[in-house]
């Protein structure tokens, strides 16, 4: 009888160890951008445009009175989100769970780019501004100035979690009841001085 408990303990030990072991599913990324139109997007294509297999914004030619951006039609949920990203001057960011409204201006969470020490803080546009920011001499070591950088946005229930170059930037929990849940990707042009940005590598794999 003791041989017998003893072999049912193994077994059961044996077989967590293996749950435990289990690798993570593998996320599927699908790409947002095909590297050569905007086809999937909608925006103010004087502002917006394809160059070199990545998408360009730039007020350079065409000042613009509130901030334009260039969204997906379609709208996601929970996700893991990929994007480059190289700012020349100014400030931009990438939208996620957000809204279009008319003249392609977005309200919601907004992973910020900015050249004046603001990139990597989770902003709510047109809503609640900051929501969690780190300080700007943590994330800076991290950061390729006036070169590509990568963030990884994760959207997971209430879990918003964001990095830079493998770097966490962001690790938020939202707490208001009225928080969009779904939304457009967008990606923005700033009012103020003219200013370029451009984008690459594109892709997000949703989640359950």
């Amino acid at each position: 009888m003791r041989w017998f408990v003893l072999l049912a303990t193994v077994a059961v030990c044996l077989v967590s160890l293996v749950a435990v072991a289990a690798p993570a599913p593998t996320l599927k990324f699908v790409p947002l951008f095909n590297g050569k139109n905007l086809d999937g997007w909608e925006g103010d294509t004087d502002v917006w445009h394809v160059e070199g297999g990545e998408i360009v914004g730039s007020t350079a030619n065409k000042k613009i009175a509130t901030n334009s951006f260039l969204a997906t039609k379609k709208h996601y949920k929970n996700f893991v989100l990929k994007v480059k990203f190289k700012l020349t001057n100014h400030n931009s960011g990438v939208q996620f769970r957000s809204q279009l409204q008319k003249d392609y201006v977005v309200v919601g969470y907004q992973a910020d780019i900015a050249d004046t020490g603001i990139t990597g803080m989770l902003w709510d546009e047109e809503g609640r501004g900051v929501l969690q920011r780190m300080a700007e001499e943590k994330i800076a070591p991290h950061l390729s100035k006036d070169d590509w950088n990568q963030y990884v946005i994760t959207a997971d229930g209430p879990h918003i979690t964001m990095a830079i170059n493998g770097f966490t930037v962001v690790d938020y929990t939202e707490k208001s009841p009225e928080a969009a849940t779904e939304g457009i990707i967008a990606l923005q042009l700033h009012t103020g001085p003219a200013m370029k940005v451009e984008f690459k590598e594109i892709e997000i794999a949703e989640l359950p």
